[in-house]
């Protein structure tokens, strides 16, 4: 390989696995049924003027398998989280009990895991877009070093082949995980 040109493949790994850990985030928010702390991350509440994730207005509980809580720290802030929960779209009835908000997790039926099999599938897509994105600019790297004399077609090939192996190796693992999750999602 030419000396002129060298390819930050580190970088381009670094990127792609950013992507996968990303996707990794908007599974654990999807309800398979069992209760989860990670399942309310993504819900925001305003607090004091700016939107604060529930987990710092709160301590967040899974005492059984089937039911969260909520214990809110401050008194003022339990409709909020409450509105913001009901708003969320994840659900679930929030029931309240003094400053703590319990969230039981209703069983699932058929119809609702194959909407959740299908907003996985969604995820992953994006996530492989990502992983695409992010070969395309590798390979506009190569080109443009083909471009401006940094190196021979030799190289070329070789430089493609490598972001290629490691697109298609970042791939394998976004659809490795997306069958994990969706086996996860129709277990009853």
């Amino acid at each position: 390989m030419s000396e002129d040109f060298m390819l930050d493949t580190d970088d381009l790994e670094r990127r792609m696995k950013g992507a996968i850990a990303s996707l990794r985030t908007e599974f654990a928010s999807l309800r398979t049924g069992r209760g989860s702390a990670s399942m309310l991350d993504p819900i925001q509440v305003e607090s004091y003027g700016q939107m604060t994730p529930i987990n710092q207005v709160g301590t967040v509980n899974v005492p059984e398998p089937r039911m969260v809580t909520i214990n809110v720290w401050d008194k003022a802030l339990v409709g909020k989280v409450e509105k913001a929960i009901r708003e969320s779209g994840l659900g679930i009835n929030p029931q309240l009990n003094g400053t703590i908000i319990m969230l039981p997790i209703p069983e699932l039926n058929e119809e609702r895991r194959t909407q959740l099999t299908k907003v996985a599938g969604g995820y992953a897509e994006n996530a492989r877009v990502s992983i695409r994105n992010i070969r395309r600019d590798g390979m506009d790297q190569i080109k443009k070093a083909k471009a401006d004399g940094a190196m021979s077609e030799d190289d070329q090939k070789i430089w493609e082949s490598e972001v290629e192996d490691l697109t298609k190796k970042q791939i394998k693992a976004i659809d490795d995980q997306l069958e994990t999750k969706q086996a996860e999602i129709m277990q009853v």
